[in-house]
């Protein structure tokens, strides 16, 4: 039900763009003097100059939150315990659950904005904006009461250990308290790169993230504050990132200065975004309920597994963000270039992310195998037994290796599910993360009772290789509607 609806009113959005791309001489309002420098056009130029343009400033700032994110982790390892490490490493999947949601509707309501920037309707691009501040205040309000008081019950249901359940209590319950503060950010972030400004968030996410490490310093330090420390200053620096983004939007983007009556409630303006939003928000979800259960397993095998999925993960994470930066790129090209109705440039957009994704993925493996115990190592303090070390690092490294033999699957995962939702096909995006969900929980159900924390490191790989066996024939169903619907199917290989 939830793939027709989306792909209903995919329709009609290609429907309305192609009509304005038949008459933007006409119909297009003027970009403003004081957005030019800001935005950028993806619909003209080569592929892989401007897929790299905007893909390396993302992810010089995803690589800069990972980075303080390992910080976080690296602080609370080596001064708080291996404990405190597993306590807070035992909330990822569910923080990935929740947070991730809120972070995929987001870049789902970017989507009508990228569509409508492509096509110069830039009016109806601001009433989208406004219709997007509308729901994610609802969705703030909703989420933020209903995790936090059901907090307790989650991670009893997740097995949490007995011996770190106070640690990830205190964290996670903080960082739930900061749902709004990251819809804040990711709303205003998602909207600056729809219109191809991707430099924008990366300064603000460096200042935060610099913020954050210095916050974690006082507060766990000097403050003794604990776990909870290192939850509010994330909290606070992710605040002060969506305060940025507000003020440099006010500023420069003046794109999306919206009019008086452009704040107007429409409710069918609501349900296009609903349809976008909400099954990229549970294409997280869904693909997290599968790390959700694959971590209960996991944390079923006790805290000193735990720290090794914990510290391996924190290094994995760090070293596939740019997949995560091919993919937010690839759905500001699908939705630039649908908008315009430049289809012949998908699959050059294509071949060009996938080119980058898999040269790095062979570079990226023989760095986990040489390094990956090393790098693992950093988040483990001294408190840690000899025994215990020996034992956490060389799960880490297998968890490590193990996934990186696969990294060229995950490369497609994201390049070509986020080029399908940018094209406006979220529903059929959702139901790669349910693979995902498949994968993780067939892992966590039938190879971990039998093998051991070994069938933690399977996990992810399986889960990608499932997705990709559904992405693939997928993205070229979709590429086929779109020339359809633009009438432009003679020009489709």
């Amino acid at each position: 039900m939830t793939n027709h609806t989306s792909s209903s009113s995919s329709d009609s959005i290609g429907r309305s763009t192609t009509q304005a791309s038949e008459s933007v001489s006409s119909a297009a309002e003027a970009q403003p003097a004081s957005s030019r420098s800001a935005v950028k056009d993806l619909t003209t130029g080569d592929p892989m100059k401007l897929i790299l343009g905007f893909a390396v400033p993302l992810l010089g700032g995803l690589l800069f939150q990972q980075f303080y994110n390992m910080v976080d982790s690296l602080i609370v390892g080596r001064f708080l315990g291996v404990k405190a490490l597993a306590g807070v490493g035992s909330t990822g999947s569910i923080n990935f659950m929740i947070i991730g949601f809120c972070m995929g509707v987001c870049n789902g309501f970017a989507i009508p904005l990228s569509q409508q920037f492509g096509a110069r309707k830039y009016a109806e691009m601001r009433r989208f904006f406004v219709h997007s501040i509308y729901l994610c205040a609802l969705f703030s309000v909703v989420m933020t009461t209903a995790v936090c008081l059901l907090c307790p019950r989650i991670l009893h249901a997740m097995n949490t250990p007995a011996d770190i359940y106070s640690y990830a209590y205190q964290y996670i319950f903080l960082i739930f308290l900061g749902i709004p503060a990251t819809f804040l950010y990711n709303l205003i972030s998602g909207a600056i790169r729809a219109l191809g400004d991707s430099k924008a968030p990366v300064v603000f996410l460096v200042i935060s993230s610099a913020v954050n490490i210095v916050l974690d310093l006082v507060f766990i330090l000097a403050a003794h504050m604990g776990v909870a420390g290192a939850a509010l200053a994330t909290v606070i620096s992710q605040l002060f990132s969506g305060l940025l983004s507000v003020l440099y939007l006010v500023r420069r983007i003046e794109l999306l200065h919206i009019r008086r009556e452009e704040w107007a409630f429409r409710p069918h303006l609501a349900k296009i975004l609903l349809v976008m939003g909400v099954p990229m928000g549970l294409q997280y979800s869904i693909t997290a309920i599968g790390s959700v259960i694959l971590q209960t397993a996991v944390n079923g095998l006790g805290s000193v597994f735990v720290a090794a999925q914990t510290a391996g993960g924190k290094v994995s994470i760090f070293f596939c963000t740019p997949y995560d930066a091919l993919g937010s790129t690839m759905a500001t090209w699908g939705g630039q270039n649908v908008g315009a109705g430049r289809l012949d440039r998908l699959n050059k957009g294509l071949k060009s992310a996938s080119i980058l994704g898999c040269s790095y993925a062979v570079a990226e493996f023989f760095i986990m195998f040489f390094f990956g115990r090393q790098l693992s190592s950093l988040f483990l303090g001294s408190a840690t037994s000899p025994e215990e070390l020996t034992l956490i690092l060389d799960s880490a490294r297998l968890f490590l290796i193990t996934n990186a033999a696969f990294y060229i699957p995950l490369v497609f995962v994201n390049v070509v599910r986020f080029l399908i939702q940018g094209m406006g096909y979220s529903g059929l995006a959702t139901l790669a993360g349910v693979c995902e969900m498949i994968g993780r929980t067939a892992a966590a159900l039938l190879l971990i009772p039998r093998i051991g924390y070994p069938g933690a490191c399977w996990a992810s790989p399986i889960a990608w290789i499932l997705a990709d066996a559904f992405l693939l024939p997928a993205y070229f169903h979709v590429r086929r509607k779109t020339y359809a619907a633009f009438g432009q199917s003679r020009n489709c290989p």
